[in-house]
């Protein structure tokens, strides 16, 4: 399959690209850094600008993953703006580009992730669950609604809403676990909240199966066992053997963080229902085995 991605040089986009490169399919990296590609992914891999576009090309799927981060700083008003045109305004880009081209892509799969749904406590949230509004609902609920323009050019479109990803050398525990490993690591605020996770190589599969399927639609990209973040922090000490006894308290990481502090407090018990129903089979349901297999 001939496959152009967006985000080739990301946490997860990095490692798809290798997996799809040994399933030999034909990987484009689209990027306005062509070196940085290179430098990671290897010259196996084809790196392409936006003015190299032209509608006489032939990919059989297009998958989007770009999307400055959610945590690189503060959300200033600009950081906002940041993160919606990453985001949204390229993937407006790319329906753009398909709408052009004279042979469309088969199948669109493109990025989201369960801050979709909101805060919203211990709700059991599935892909029908309503929302409750905040910055980052707002932000994954305005990209989804721009992929889901590819539809009209008869495109099946999967949009995978990603939960919290483990695996080694990067990602959530390289945030994680300097602090754990100096015995400084604890629970954030109560500890209640719940976090939604999912082992890297559980996405690529996942992503696999979305390219290689008729499925379209929403798709919760987590583990089917949630867990607190008491109990997540827990965990990860005793896989670490350190102890989890220094909480932060949610007033001081509100004083930190701002108005990001809702997305280490902020609870999305999500379950991946449609996945389930389609019958896949995840390789590490228990966090444990994910952290082990991690580290």
């Amino acid at each position: 399959m001939k496959i152009l991605i967006t985000g080739g040089t990301g946490f997860i986009g990095t490692a798809l690209c290798q997996q799809l490169l040994q399933k030999n399919h034909e990987i484009s990296v689209l990027s306005r850094h062509p070196e940085s590609v290179q430098a990671i992914n290897g010259n196996a891999i084809k790196v392409l600008s936006f003015d190299q576009l032209k509608p006489d090309d032939n990919w059989q799927a297009i998958i989007n993953l770009a999307g400055a981060p959610i945590f690189a700083s503060r959300w200033t008003d600009a950081r906002k703006q940041l993160m919606r045109d990453s985001r949204i305004k390229l993937t407006l880009q790319l329906v753009e580009y398909m709408a052009k081209m004279d042979n469309k892509p088969q199948v669109f799969l493109s990025g989201s992730a369960i801050g979709y749904y909101g805060n919203q406590g211990d709700q059991i949230l599935t892909e029908q669950s309503p929302i409750r509004r905040d910055f980052s609902q707002q932000l994954c609920q305005d990209w989804e609604a721009a992929a889901l323009q590819a539809q009209a050019l008869g495109i099946r479109v999967c949009l995978i809403r990603t939960g919290l990803v483990i695996a080694e050398h990067g990602g959530l525990l390289q945030r994680m676990l300097p602090a754990f490993k100096l015995c400084l690591g604890g629970r954030i605020g109560d500890g209640r909240q719940w976090m939604s996770w999912i082992h890297r190589q559980d996405w690529l599969n996942i992503a696999e199966l979305l390219l290689n399927s008729e499925l379209q639609g929403a798709f919760n990209a987590t583990a089917p066992n949630p867990v607190t973040n008491n109990e997540f922090t827990q965990t990860l000490a005793n896989r670490l053997h350190r102890p989890a006894i220094l909480p932060m308290p949610a007033s001081l990481l509100k004083l930190l963080l701002g108005e990001m502090s809702e997305l280490v407090l902020g609870s999305q018990r999500v379950l991946p229902e449609r996945l389930l129903a389609a019958g896949y089979k995840f390789q590490y349901t228990e966090l444990n085995d994910a952290l082990t297999a991690a580290l």
